[in-house]
């Protein structure tokens, strides 16, 4: 196991997380940034109003919203809930803490870089979703990159290269969630391994029972359920991040100190380290920040491309708000907390990259809340992280029966059950497996799932820019025909639909 682990690890390192792949993610987000003259940061205002308004009114009229909507169809903020769901996740705690401990701080701050161009990644993901997206005869909505790589740049045997991998990084995102959740509620109950293991399989169990029952409802089900889930689990993090953040705010610019110096390593060039430091605090970085934010991906625009908005840009600009609350704001909160507790108690120092190798990032991640609030912060993070886990599930085993529905069109029903039949069994097998396993091979399913993703977004940035022009010229009075579908007949329907 030990020996997979290692290969596993190499390949991530050297070459699917190697340079290649940093050059092809930080690449297409400044390609992006230069075509749309970095509407991430012109639109960022417009963005937050299109949004966090909007979110504070629907939280109260959701379900009264939805009564409307065809079959597949959700809300804004229900689709936002259900895609944030999937990047909100373990991610943004036991991910940024693992990151740290294998890249040092330093991750920290290649995450933000990853995560500012990822803003208008993910707005020209969600963008060409919706433009691209396809309703079948029995009015089910389907969109994500599959639908971009294989009607915008016709590339059929591309886009089922995606969707494959898209289930491959389902099953990993699932199992990862799983873990996370799992070694989290260990490490809260008992240290003995007889015991942990018994704890480990009873999650498995009850895990996949439930997230069984809610998949079954579909994307309504899923985006009811995190609408519900994801305000209270990010608010309740958020002010025992501030709390801790308050009760140690001395620590806070040695925080930001040892995030912003580790990132580029100075003081490991006369120890010949230097370009060792620097790679492993981008790999994670780039790596962790990917799988936290999902920019690049292309799975979170499955979820946005079920909303029953009619205007691509719309949704784009939620995409932007949602790498934003992310990273910048959940992930920063997880790294600055850990950062000062650990200085403060001096139970870590995580600028000591190799004595930190063989601590567990789950039992670390729950550093924070245990040293702040004691008994109390153990049970409040054993909430917490649950949550944050199984918003992630649900939300990823929807992308892999959408990305079923595209692979076996003719048996959609068939292939979808088998799928979260096998998502369930894993989700089981996840719970006990060895965390750094888990973890490595979901980074593998990952790159393999960006790849052709990033490509697409290269091919098709001429487009998000036509459309964008298209969105802001009509929001400033300009009488054009508005871009909303790349298929005629669909077009002329919600143009005609925003007319009455």
């Amino acid at each position: 196991m030990e020996a997979l682990i290692n290969v596993i690890s190499f390949i991530n390192s050297n070459i699917l997380w190697g340079i290649p792949l940093i050059i092809a993610i930080m690449g297409t987000g400044l390609l992006l940034s230069l075509r749309t003259r970095f509407l991430q940061v012109r639109k960022f205002n417009i963005s937050l109003k299109s949004t966090i308004v909007p979110t504070v009114k629907s939280i109260f009229k959701s379900n009264k919203d939805s009564e409307h909507l065809d079959k597949s169809e959700i809300t804004q903020f229900q689709a936002f809930s259900a895609a944030i769901s999937g990047t909100v996740g373990t991610g943004n705690i036991v991910g940024v803490a693992g990151a740290m401990l294998a890249g040092g701080p330093g991750a920290v701050f290649w995450m933000w870089v990853s995560a500012f161009f990822g803003l208008v990644t993910n707005y020209s993901e969600n963008v060409l979703g919706l433009y691209y997206r396809k309703k079948d005869q029995e009015g089910n909505i389907s969109g994500g990159p599959m639908y971009y790589i294989s009607e915008g740049l016709k590339l059929k045997g591309l886009a089922y290269i995606f969707s494959f991998c898209c289930l491959l990084a389902a099953i990993g995102m699932g199992m990862v969630q799983s873990n996370a959740l799992s070694g989290t509620v260990q490490a809260a109950i008992s240290q003995n391994d007889n015991q942990r293991l018994a704890i480990a399989l009873f999650i498995g169990v009850i895990v996949s029972a439930v997230t069984g029952l809610i998949v079954l409802g579909g994307i309504k089900r899923i985006g009811a359920v995190a609408s519900l889930l994801v305000p209270f689990m990010a608010l309740l993090f958020m002010i025992c991040a501030v709390i801790v953040l308050i009760v140690n705010y001395m620590h806070i610019p040695y925080a930001f100190a040892v995030i912003f110096k580790g990132a580029f390593s100075w003081q490991s060039v006369s120890g010949g380290l230097f370009g060792h430091v620097i790679a492993m605090s981008m790999r994670y970085g780039f790596a962790r920040g990917v799988f936290s934010n999902e920019a690049g991906l292309g799975s979170s625009v499955i979820a946005h491309s079920s909303s029953s908005t009619k205007e691509p840009v719309l949704q784009g600009l939620w995409g932007i708000f949602e790498v934003f609350f992310d990273t910048f704001i959940i992930c920063t909160l997880t790294a600055v907390t850990l950062i000062v507790v650990g200085k403060s108690s001096g139970v870590i120092d995580f600028t000591q990259i190799a004595a930190n190798s063989s601590i567990g990032k789950n039992d670390i991640a729950s550093l924070a809340f245990n040293q702040t609030f004691g008994n109390i912060g153990t049970a409040i993070f054993s909430i917490i992280i649950p949550l944050f886990a199984f918003t992630t599930i649900l939300a990823w085993s929807f992308y892999g029966v959408k990305a079923c529905t595209f692979i076996f069109s003719n048996h959609v029903k068939k292939a979808s059950f088998v799928f979260l039949v096998i998502y369930l069994i894993m989700l089981f097998l996840g719970a006990i497996a060895k965390s750094d396993l888990v973890w490595e091979l979901d980074d593998m399913f990952n790159a393999l799932m960006a790849l052709p993703n990033l490509f697409a977004l290269v091919c098709l940035s001429g487009t998000v820019v036509k459309i964008s022009n298209n969105y802001f010229r009509r929001l400033n009075g300009e009488k054009i025909e508005p871009m909303l579908s790349a298929y005629p007949d669909r077009n002329a329907e919600l143009a005609k639909d925003m007319d009455k």
